[in-house]
């Protein structure tokens, strides 16, 4: 469908064509040199010590927990608000998930005080998320997580160039995951980094990421090794230097296109809140400063959420919700005990949330459209 007002919108220009031509006439394909200057730049631009360059952020999940040992008998604390991918790869390890509870309507990132409810002999890591790019409340995860000698895993994946307190999300905990998938605040169409402070963990990964080999075909290349030994069932997840070359030209560009999508909801937030009287509009509060990745609403309990989306659809607006509960979906419905009473402000929440056209070259003409159109259908899809 020819969308008059997208849902999300890539921004690739001539820097990211002319980065791409230079790896192609360089001849070095796989990773090497413009792999190791994405993950320097990583470093400095969210101020952690290690940084690893991986084929999606699911890969970084499921490398973060290998490193921090997670294995069946243990268990690992995480939303079920978020993208199956989360819990995927915890599952991936044999650990079990036990899903926990959203803050509130107005705050819709995993809840401390669920987190501790949900903590048993058994747990062994907590992995937050971060979502649509706003903080979840990392110094009392922190603190319980000590408390209870859990480890910490954070989904950044909306939270590239998000912050609290000064410090980048994503490097609070032992180990952060971003994603760069092309719907994301920066892309390489497909890829991820996972970041850490731990030289032992990042050690791990290093190992991990690529057949549990000691040495790159890079540090061969290089002259830095002429063998490698492989002393750990190791997966290939690394990435291509086509894609770290989007990623360095994309990293560029973040803070002022992050920039740019808050102009765009705080002038969402300043109309909806007059013209559209009964829309919940989450994240109202402050909590750091976020990557404003997505812009979730939660319509009133008497509209319907298909008929709300059908009205926008016909207008040329495209819309979407995130997510759909994990712990609803067929392959996770043991993980939760009584999930309906546990996870109760997660499915209130979902029954009724909307995501909303966002990007940064979103012009003014297009957002006005998305309002009125939503004033329409807030009234056409009441019951």
């Amino acid at each position: 469908m020819d969308w008059k007002v997208p849902l999300a919108d890539v921004q690739l220009g001539v820097e990211e064509e002319r980065a791409v031509l230079g790896v192609l006439r360089s001849g070095w394909l796989t990773m090497g040199a413009v792999t190791q200057a994405f993950e320097e730049e990583i470093c400095a631009f969210t101020g952690t010590k290690h940084a690893f360059a991986v084929n999606n952020a699911t890969a970084a999940l499921h490398l973060a927990c290998l490193a921090l040992g997670l294995g069946p008998g243990d268990e690992v604390i995480a939303p079920s608000l978020t993208f199956v991918a989360t819990a995927n790869a915890i599952k991936y390890t044999g650990a079990k998930v036990v899903f926990a509870d959203i803050e509130s309507e107005d705050w819709l990132c995993i809840c401390p005080e669920a987190i501790k409810a949900a903590i048993t002999e058994k747990t062994k890591a907590i992995m937050v998320m971060h979502y649509a790019g706003y903080a979840c409340d990392m110094p009392e995860i922190l603190r319980i997580a000590k408390e209870h000698n859990l480890s910490v895993i954070e989904d950044a994946a909306h939270a590239i160039g998000a912050s609290l307190d000064g410090k980048a999300l994503g490097t609070w905990g032992d180990i952060g995951c971003y994603s760069f998938f092309g719907n994301k605040n920066m892309t390489t169409a497909e890829g991820g980094m996972l970041v850490t402070d731990n030289d032992d963990l990042a050690a791990k990964v290093k190992i991990l990421r690529s057949h549990g080999m000691t040495s790159l075909t890079w540090d061969r290349h290089q002259g830095h090794a002429s063998s490698y030994d492989v002393v750990a069932l190791g997966y290939n997840y690394r990435i291509d230097e086509i894609r770290s070359a989007i990623g360095r030209e994309q990293l560029k560009k973040l803070p002022g296109a992050n920039a740019r999508r808050k102009e765009i909801i705080q002038r969402y937030r300043t109309i909806l809140a007059s013209k559209a009287a009964g829309l919940g509009l989450p994240f109202g509060a402050e909590r750091g400063e976020s990557s404003y990745h997505i812009f979730p609403v939660l319509l009133p309990e008497n509209v319907n959420r298909a008929k709300f989306r059908e009205i926008l659809k016909q207008d040329g607006v495209q819309t979407s919700f995130h997510y759909p509960p994990v712990h609803q979906f067929e392959i996770y419905r043991d993980s939760t005990v009584n999930a309906n009473e546990l996870l109760w402000m997660t499915e209130h929440v979902a029954s009724r949330q909307v995501t909303l056209p966002l990007f940064p070259q979103m012009s003014e003409d297009q957002q006005d459209l998305v309002i009125s159109s939503v004033v329409k259908a807030l009234e056409e899809a009441g019951s």
